[in-house]
């Protein structure tokens, strides 16, 4: 979990796959947004490039734009459960622990608080990425409680609505009358308000989104790694439907993501004092790094 951990020693390069040399050599290790980001996804090797997931699944395109986002992949760990994204998330070029169900938020305080301590000098971030079930039903506890406790990492909830690797069960982020195989019936209650749990338990940092716009979604993404390093918990709350589940055709999906963006799934951000000092101040820097990198390519073309 370094640059130097994934990088091959010159002896043992050439009997590597060709994918892992590639990924090291054109991948987005050790390299700034501008070199390997989220602009200019498809010129550079991604983390996560296969996966299993259901044609059309719009957790699969938010996983791509979570790694594809991420300040130092080869610094950051990700921890999940059981669920739909899992299953392509363990297929990305960065470290994957596989928790009991609901119990991630649980291993992710252990695990924060060890990096730091065996690696005081130097920025290791955690992120958990867990279904609606995982992260606000049977991992509920859990959850509260790194954000009651204040542990530095982030959580990102990827809401589908939907028990969908199970089976259609509802759960508590579905919506108030929602017919599913499971809830033939409809059903009886709301959504769980849980950006409003998280502000309340202690999250420094919290975003609602349907991720139709790439660029804000990975805005997002960075500023709750940047804020869980130096602050404390952040919260994702993302829309990533279900076309299984709910049938939604292929084609629309999108179309989907875009009318959830206009109703339950309006963007929402909300930071503390200290959570927008380290945003502000860490925007500032990549500005200006971006700002001196233009002028020193302007000065190699003058002269």
């Amino acid at each position: 979990m370094s640059l130097k951990y994934v990088t091959p020693t010159a002896q043992f390069k050439k009997y590597l796959p060709k994918d892992y040399v590639e990924l090291v050599e054109y991948g987005p290790f050790g390299k700034a947004q501008d070199e390997a980001g989220i602009n200019n996804m498809g010129q550079f090797k991604e983390i996560l490039e296969e996966h299993p997931m259901c044609s059309g699944c719009w957790m699969a395109y938010f996983i791509r734009v979570f790694f594809a986002a991420l300040p130092n992949p080869e610094e950051t760990v990700t921890l999940g459960t059981a669920g739909c994204g899992r299953l392509a998330i363990s297929q990305a070029a960065v470290p994957f622990i596989y928790g009991n169900y609901g119990d991630q938020n649980a291993v992710a305080s252990g695990l924060s608080r060890a990096l730091r301590l065996r690696f005081p000098d130097k920025k290791k971030d955690v992120v958990t990425l867990a279904g609606d079930g995982g992260t606000m039903d049977i991992g509920f506890s859990m959850t509260m409680h790194s954000w009651i406790r204040g542990e530095k990492f982030t959580t990102i909830m990827l809401d589908n609505e939907v028990y969908g690797n199970t089976g259609g069960q509802e759960s508590g982020m579905s919506p108030q009358g929602a017919i599913l195989k499971m809830a033939p019936e409809g059903k009886k209650f709301g959504k769980m308000p849980a950006t409003e749990l998280a502000k309340t338990a202690g999250c420094v940092y919290v975003a609602r989104l349907s991720p139709t716009n790439i660029k804000k979604a990975a805005a997002v993404i960075r500023r709750a790694i940047f804020v869980a390093r130096e602050v404390g918990p952040t919260f994702i709350h993302v829309y990533t439907s279900c076309n299984i589940e709910y049938s939604i055709p292929t084609e629309e999906v999108l179309k989907d993501a875009k009318e959830k963006e206009k109703g339950r799934f309006a963007f929402e951000e909300y930071m503390t004092d200290a959570a927008r000092a380290v945003i502000e101040r860490i925007e500032s820097e990549e500005k200006a790094s971006k700002k001196t990198k233009k002028g020193a390519k302007k000065e190699e073309v003058v002269s």
